[in-house]
């Protein structure tokens, strides 16, 4: 038997082994993907982190939707971000603070925490070499690949004391711009035969500017600022959401900083998760060649109706960037990043496309609702505009999924750092039921 023959009759097993009929979570009352039935997450864990609200519950039982909202250390989002904008400065340097301490910094704590973070984003050596060994049509692996490597230069890379874990996330947070930056350079060289430039990150500039200036060296105040505000919106978003809860696990075990973010990156990577804001654009891409007239409600309303019907685009019977988890009226973090982005296309002559886009995004709402005939609310989030804002700055796709990762590495460390220093450490390890009867064990030669 030949090794193709044998992998194809082991998959075909798969077809009745890995069969659970949807009715069995019913009957054993299974939260499947720790959902409840009325849509809400199962409450697994206890955090001062984060919170995502998008709902509150009735006191006669049910939810009731309302505007989404999202803390940061009991801080709502819209007053960091609106103070951002107005003063016109980068904060993901601060929200990085206010996530890792519990507290906003003062003038002082910032000026030092921004230097200290700064001067952390150089790479050592052999791993800016070992990036470039590491060559591969895919950053996000490259990235998770080059975490697992620096703990062979971390002095204590098993310490798990709040000091330590510290010491880790700052180093963390700072050399993941650096790491990304340099593995998009090496596969633009590899693959496109284009000059390889490898920019030491540069004094007296924010994380967001160093990320720009390593990466294509010139770029607008506004582009820097912009990028900025998507890094502060993506920074954290509750212990629930796959990638954290996946650190969180993992965490629970007493396993090494790099072994846990390894795991949180492999869960971002997912289409499922991270990889949305492809293809929110790539739909995006599909409806300005496909739509005439980027005013005629008529007709874009009757192509998203085909493309619910599964007739025209990839036939998913989706609109992408359309609907939430937990936002159900609104998702704040669109509301915000479209504050700057209508800014960034007037710079960049793109007003008629963004128009087109927010026009896209209510049509899409109130598409959705003809076609399932229900009041359910829905709304846009972030990666229905995400995805054009990392367009105009002149980023390309393959870094979009790598840059959530770039933001999200701060919930990631502070949930790390919390879990593991509950008063009571406990492993995280829900109960799977097996639904399967118990077999009599044949001997080989009688099967």
């Amino acid at each position: 038997m030949n090794k193709e023959y044998l992998i194809y009759k082991l998959s075909e097993s798969v077809k009745t082994t890995s069969k659970i009929d949807n009715e069995l979570f019913e009957k054993y009352s299974v939260k499947r993907g720790l959902r409840n039935e009325d849509g809400s997450g199962v409450l697994v864990g206890l955090t001062q982190i984060g919170n995502v609200v998008g709902y509150e519950r009735l006191p006669e039982g049910g939810l009731k939707a309302i505007p989404g909202k999202l803390f940061y250390r009991g801080y709502d989002i819209e007053d960091i971000a609106h103070d951002l904008i107005k003063t016109k400065r980068f904060g993901f340097e601060e929200v990085a603070f206010l996530m890792l301490s519990g507290k906003l910094p003062d003038a002082e704590e910032l000026a030092n925490f921004s230097e200290l973070l700064r001067n952390n984003m150089p790479l050592e050596q052999k791993t800016t070499i070992n990036i470039i060994d590491l060559e591969g049509q895919n950053i996000m692996n490259i990235l998770a690949r080059s975490v697992l490597e620096l703990y062979n230069f971390d002095p204590n890379p098993d310490d798990i004391s709040p000091e330590n874990l510290m010491r880790q996330s700052v180093q963390l947070i700072s050399k993941f711009p650096t790491i990304i930056a340099y593995a998009y350079n090496i596969l633009r060289h590899s693959t496109h035969g284009l000059s390889l430039h490898i920019r030491h990150p540069a004094e007296n500039l924010s994380i967001a500017e160093n990320f720009l200036y390593m990466l294509k060296r010139n770029f607008t105040p506004l582009e820097a600022r912009t990028l900025d505000l998507v890094l502060v919106l993506q920074a954290e978003h509750g212990g629930g959401n796959n990638s954290t809860f996946t650190v969180r696990v993992t965490s629970s075990t007493g396993t090494d900083t790099y072994s846990s973010i390894a795991a949180g990156i492999g869960s971002l990577k997912g289409p499922l998760h991270g990889g949305a804001n492809h293809q929110v654009i790539d739909m995006y891409n599909h409806l300005k060649e496909n739509i005439s007239d980027w005013k005629n409600v008529k007709e874009i309303d009757k192509y998203f109706e085909r493309m619910l019907n599964k007739e025209v685009y990839n036939k998913s019977g989706l609109i992408y960037g359309i609907g939430h988890a937990v936002y159900t009226i609104s998702d704040p973090r669109a509301i915000l990043l479209k504050e700057l982005a209508r800014d960034l296309a007037k710079e960049k002559g793109r007003a008629d496309e963004f128009a087109f886009l927010e026009l896209l995004e209510e049509r899409a709402i109130h598409a959705f609702y003809n076609f399932k005939g229900t009041k359910k609310s829905v709304s846009s989030n972030i990666d229905f505009y995400s995805g054009f804002v990392y367009e105009m700055i002149g980023l390309p796709e393959e870094i979009y999924t790598p840059l959530f990762a770039m933001a999200r590495i701060v919930g990631w460390t502070a949930h790390r750092i919390e879990e593991l220093n509950f008063k009571s450490k406990r492993i995280i390890r829900p109960a799977y039921r097996n639904i399967l009867d118990a077999q009599t064990f044949i001997p080989i030669k009688e099967r």
